[in-house]
């Protein structure tokens, strides 16, 4: 009977993360918009989502919402498949800890000490420095090949050796050094590929099989598989892929042979058991998967603010440990504070997934007190219609991607080809303006004789140029 109340304030909070999603900019002085879960499904073209909250070393909670394909009644359950993306990489990075704690591999040494059937190139750029463990956990290997589009099913699937090659069948280029390790910091799913056959090579086993027995079985994540393509009688239980115009991806999802940077297949409830393990062993807790001094390892600083396997934010009490993923239909994102014991894991089924993840954790954020995924607040400002107007047109990146800006009322409805979402953008200072929802931003840009419109910048990192 003591545990009712409790129970009702569970449900109580959880009400108000579904109907408290909020944008990303509002306006000083006014209240604050609140959105519905189902609501902003439809807005983002997001068939389903699945979430778990933990709180103090349990799933406190979870839900999941909406259908496993806009075409299909099958709902979304906790039971549900997500292609993690690249939150496969984080996790590979622990089993591979394991593998540091068990002498077979070591984190300061050269990889190609650990290689056999292949090698990193040795160039110009590994004269100086070395390509270590711990460089390719943190991004600072000097690798390249940011991320992997995957394969259709049904297609030839490269091997391993034939993806760090760049050779055929595989669709992205060779890995190799093209700037001195240690020195910068840029993300790189080709040096997980690396770091995948490291392990497999050490253990003799294939990736799945050894992920299996290192941390998914010793971490009761019973539901997810680093197995690609994904085992036949797991169909059933995969919410299908879906682009930015809502459709399905051919032939449901992608086939991902780089494993550990982009094939775990799980739910948010086992993702939320390797949170918990990493929280356990950071506060000394346990020594489960790794110790506890190898987790305080795993989440120590390095460049970029990245540790071993996790991007890191905070500090002390505040130190938190979170990875996103991407893949073709899908998104996701884990957050978990290392020492105060919350967390959440968000997965969809959609390209358009992040916008609607992102008003989720700031709803999460609001209703656990968390000082973090705050709404911003920005002044409203007015601007004549005349000057609005001379900003309407046609604007393009390239052929396919192209943006059509309506002058309304003093904002401008941005159209972009891609998705054909519209976005509305308020005025702001210095001919910038700003999406409330996404919190997108727009920078005209003028001929310096006359002042003519020539094209605007995105967020501050993509020109669009003015064709009409």
């Amino acid at each position: 009977f003591s545990c009712q109340p409790e129970k009702e304030n569970m449900q109580q909070e959880i009400r108000q993360v579904e109907t408290h999603l909020m944008p990303a900019i509002a306006f000083k002085g006014e209240a604050v918009p609140t959105y519905e879960m189902n609501e902003r499904m439809r807005r983002y073209k997001v068939p389903g989502i699945s979430m778990a909250f933990i709180d103090n070393g349990r799933i406190a909670w979870s839900r999941s919402y909406g259908f496993h394909s806009f075409d299909s009644l099958k709902k979304v359950t906790s039971q549900s498949l997500f292609q993690a993306a690249s939150i496969s990489k984080p996790v590979a990075a622990m089993a591979a800890l394991n593998l540091v704690e068990d002498s077979l591999l070591k984190l300061e040494d050269g990889v190609n000490d650990f290689l056999s059937s292949w090698k990193v190139p040795n160039n110009r750029y590994t004269d100086s420095a070395s390509i270590t463990l711990e460089r390719l956990m943190t991004h600072t290997a000097g690798l390249t090949v940011h991320g992997f589009p995957g394969y259709e099913r049904g297609d030839t699937v490269p091997s391993l050796v034939e993806v760090l090659n760049g050779q055929a069948p595989a669709n992205t280029p060779a890995v190799y050094p093209d700037t001195i390790p240690g020195t910068l910091w840029r993300y790189s799913g080709g040096g997980y590929t690396v770091m995948q056959l490291m392990m497999e090579e050490v253990t003799g086993k294939s990736f799945d099989r050894l992920m299996e027995e290192r941390l998914l079985a010793p971490l009761d994540m019973e539901q997810s598989t680093y197995t690609q393509p994904l085992p036949t009688r797991l169909h059933e239980q995969a919410a299908l892929a879906h682009d930015e115009q809502g459709e399905k991806i051919e032939g449901g999802w992608h086939v991902y042979p780089e494993k550990a940077a982009a094939g775990l297949w799980t739910t948010p409830s086992d993702l939320a058991r390797y949170m918990m393990e990493v929280q356990s062993t950071f506060q000394g807790k346990s020594n489960g998967v790794i110790t506890s001094g190898m987790a305080r390892k795993m989440l120590s600083r390095h460049q970029g603010d990245w540790g071993l396997g996790p991007a890191l934010q905070g500090e002390g009490d505040s130190l938190a440990f979170q990875h996103g993923g991407a893949n073709a239909g899908y998104r996701s994102l884990f957050f978990a504070f290392a020492e105060q014991g919350q967390g959440v894991v968000i997965m969809t089924n959609s390209d358009n997934g992040r916008d609607l993840i992102d008003e989720v954790m700031r709803s999460i954020s609001h209703v656990y007190g968390w000082k973090l995924f705050k709404t911003k607040m920005k002044t409203r400002v007015a601007m004549d219609s005349s000057e609005l107007k001379v900003l309407e047109g046609t604007y393009k990146l390239s052929p396919r991607f192209r943006v059509i800006v309506e002058a309304k009322e003093n904002r401008l409805i941005a159209t972009p080809s891609w998705n054909g979402q519209t976005m509305v953008f308020y005025p702001g200072f210095d001919s910038t303006f700003f999406d409330l929802e996404k919190g997108w931003s727009l920078r005209f840009e003028r001929s310096s004789d006359e002042g003519e419109v020539m094209g605007f910048i995105l967020n501050e990192s993509t020109h669009l140029t003015k064709v009409q």
